[in-house]
């Protein structure tokens, strides 16, 4: 489809100062309470929370007591934090990722939508800035029409919960997923009509991935709609998380581009692959993105 024609917004004459967080998928060994202890004392600004079995399970019986400790410790520790929804069997103990917004049977999309809306009233009780979600893969005999139709349909309830909570929708356009690239999530504004509380997860790394426009590019263009910005490296054409300075990202370019824009989110390590080892990857990467990042005056830290 042919690019969104809404300008790029121009660069903030008066870039804010990036705050970064490190994501639980990455430290799925430790118990919540200690994952986020943790990256206090490392010194990040906040904590990407995905909803799972092990970290704030979205479907325990206690979950509004246990949102309200978690909030409580976040405020104590002086992080910020963002939902993220992509916990591979929070749903379905037999199928990653399933069910999704693009299934067949209304009764499976169903449950995602009810994982989605559940996620919007926790992050409304934590004051998170964003809810992250994505579309799932194109089942096996679907049409991608019949498809882009399911998922619009399965979203507008979540957008009515996000609204009502004051909560931002943000989608992630996902490697191999129905809306995989900035321009199907355009796609997707579009389709619902612009929703104000519809906003977009930029994973850099996917940019590095697949995108026709270099990152730093990318981050321009979206940010308008920018609600939650992952982050980590990665090679053209494979989609693989790395740690930072292990890809081919230009990591001073991106991270000027995304100050510029002013953005005022969450920027979140995203290694859910390396949580054997998280605490030691959460240690490199705060370091790696402070000297990365450009001074005021325009050169990196």
């Amino acid at each position: 489809m042919t690019p969104d024609p809404h300008p790029a917004a121009p660069p903030d004459p008066h870039p804010h100062p990036l705050r970064f967080g490190y994501g639980t998928n990455g430290l799925a060994d430790l118990r919540l309470a200690d994952a986020l202890h943790l990256l206090a004392d490392l010194g990040y600004d906040g904590v990407g929370l995905t909803l799972d079995h092990m970290h704030l399970d979205p479907f325990a019986p206690d979950v509004a007591a246990r949102t309200r400790s978690t909030a409580a410790l976040l405020g104590a520790l002086g992080l910020e934090v963002t939902v993220e929804t992509g916990a591979r069997y929070v749903l379905d103990p037999r199928r990653k990722h399933g069910p999704s917004l693009l299934d067949p049977a209304p009764e499976d999309r169903a449950r995602r939508v009810d994982l989605l809306i559940r996620a919007v009233r926790i992050a409304a009780d934590l004051g998170a800035h964003a809810v992250h979600c994505f579309s799932g893969t194109l089942p096996d005999g679907t049409d991608p029409d019949t498809a882009w139709k399911r998922l619009a349909d399965s979203l507008t309830p979540v957008l009515d919960a996000a609204a009502t909570a004051g909560v931002p929708l943000a989608v992630e356009p996902e490697p191999g997923h129905l809306l995989a690239t900035l321009a199907d999530f355009h796609r997707l504004r579009h389709e619902l009509g612009d929703p104000e509380h519809l906003g977009l997860t930029l994973d850099l790394g996917h940019c590095q991935c697949l995108e026709p426009l270099p990152p730093a590019d990318c981050v321009r263009a979206a940010a308008p709609w920018l609600r939650h910005v992952q982050i980590e490296d990665m090679r053209r054409g494979v989609h693989e998380h790395l740690p930072l300075g292990e890809g081919e990202m230009d990591f001073p370019a991106v991270l000027a581009a995304l100050a510029g824009t002013g953005y005022q989110g969450l920027t979140v390590v995203e290694l859910p692959r390396h949580s054997h080892a998280g605490p030691h990857y959460a240690e490199l990467s705060l370091p790696f993105l402070r000297h990365a990042t450009p001074s005021p005056q325009g050169s990196p830290r």
